[in-house]
């Protein structure tokens, strides 16, 4: 009897950590339109088996950042809205490693986590308040304040500038 008793209180605390296990592993709310960012590696929080999905809209919910600098791809001085590249690292549990971000082209760049947390960058998917066209370097493209620090004026934050971003992988190595 006390075996019985035992084994009931076992399969309920089984039962219990299966659904908290399933609760943290969809935090995210699922896409309800077209993906255009996935996000995997070592990430704590997911919404698909072994991803971050996002569609625009997931990413707008995230938080909405903005600023006006020139660029060395555009001209003159335009307006980028979209993610801090910080924010969305953070929404995924991610605080150390690696970035890995890769391009529709398959084109990519890898980078320290801990930059991408204290630098300004932001995943954009407006310029001047419209929504980025593939051919405007969309519907992602990571964004630097250029003109507010010469440090982004470098080959090493031009080469971060990744347009037509479409995943990024996290890798727990530094």
């Amino acid at each position: 009897m006390l075996s019985t008793v035992y084994r009931v209180i076992i399969q309920s605390i089984l039962a219990t950590l299966a659904l908290a296990g399933t609760a943290l592993a969809s935090e995210l709310p699922a896409p309800k339109e077209d993906v255009i960012l996935t996000v995997t590696g070592s990430i704590g929080a997911t919404n698909s088996e072994t991803a971050a999905l996002f569609d625009l809209a997931s990413l707008q919910d995230l938080g909405q950042s903005e600023f006006t600098t020139s660029t060395i791809w555009t001209d003159g001085e335009n307006t980028f809205t979209g993610v801090s590249l910080a924010t969305l690292l953070n929404a995924v549990g991610v605080e150390t490693g690696t970035v890995n971000a890769t391009a529709i082209n398959d084109y990519s760049v890898t980078f320290p986590v801990a930059e991408a947390l204290a630098d300004d960058a932001i995943i954009a998917y407006e310029m001047n308040g419209k929504q980025l066209s593939m051919r405007e370097k969309g519907p992602l493209w990571i964004v630097y304040p250029y003109d507010d620090d010469n440090k982004y004026k470098s080959e090493t934050y031009y080469s971060r500038s990744i347009w037509h971003l479409d995943r990024i992988e996290i890798s727990s190595q530094p």
